[in-house]
C-alpha cells in the first residue's frame, strides 16, 4: 500500500505560495490508517516509549493511535491558553508565520521516554518548540516521528542529535 496516495494536495492553504499536505484522506481509510500506524510503530524497533507527545492539532490523530499502540501515556501540546492546567510554553516560527505551543507542567516526569509526533516537518520550527518543552521537563527523547517530511524545507536542521522518522518524504 503505497501511503502517499492518501495524501491530497491543496495548494494556496492556508496562504497563497504554501502547498498543503490534507492527511484527511488518509484519516478516512481505516485500512490505510492502520498501514501507516504500523509503519511508525516499527521504526521505534522495539523502544520503550512512557509518553507520546501529539503536537496541535493534526499530530493528535496518530499521536493517540500512537500512544495506545505503546501502551504509553498520550500529551496534548497545545496553543497558548488551551490547557487548563499550570503550564510552560516555547515559541517557534513555521513556513507562515510564528506562534507558541504550551505543555502541562506536570506531564512528564525526569527521565521518562518521549516519542514526539507530529503530521509534518516542514521547516522545523514546531518539532524544535516541542523538543524544548520535553527537554525542560527532564525527558528522553526517543525518536521525532512524522507522517511525513517535506526534506526540501530542512526541517531536520532545527532538531538535528534526536532520532528522526518519517513515513513519507516529499
Amino acid at each position: 500500500m503505497q501511503i502517499k496516495n492518501y495524501i491530497r494536495d491543496i495548494q494556496g492553504f492556508p496562504k497563497e505560495g504554501i502547498l498543503f499536505k490534507d492527511i484527511t484522506p488518509l484519516l478516512n481509510d481505516p485500512i490505510a490508517t492502520k498501514e501507516c500506524l504500523n509503519i511508525l510503530v516499527e521504526s521505534l524497533q522495539g523502544q520503550k516509549i512512557d509518553k507520546v507527545v501529539g503536537a496541535e492539532s493534526r499530530g493528535f490523530f496518530f499521536g493517540i493511535l500512537l500512544a495506545q499502540e505503546l501502551n504509553a501515556g498520550f500529551i496534548p501540546v497545545r496553543k497558548p491558553k488551551k490547557l487548563p492546567y499550570d503550564t510552560i510554553s516555547a515559541s517557534y516560527e513555521l513556513e507562515y508565520g510564528s506562534d507558541s505551543l504550551e505543555m502541562h507542567t506536570d506531564a512528564i516526569k525526569k527521565g521518562d521516554r518521549v516519542l514526539i509526533h507530529d503530521d509534518v516537518l516542514a521547516t522545523g520550527g514546531t518539532a524544535k518548540a516541542v523538543c524544548e518543552l520535553v527537554e525542560k521537563l527532564g525527558g528522553v527523547i526517543v525518536q521525532c516521528n512524522f507522517l511525513m517530511e517535506l526534506s526540501f524545507l530542512n526541517g531536520r536542521e532545527k532538531i538535528k542529535g534526536n532520532p528522526i522518522f518519517a513515513a513519507i518524504t516529499y
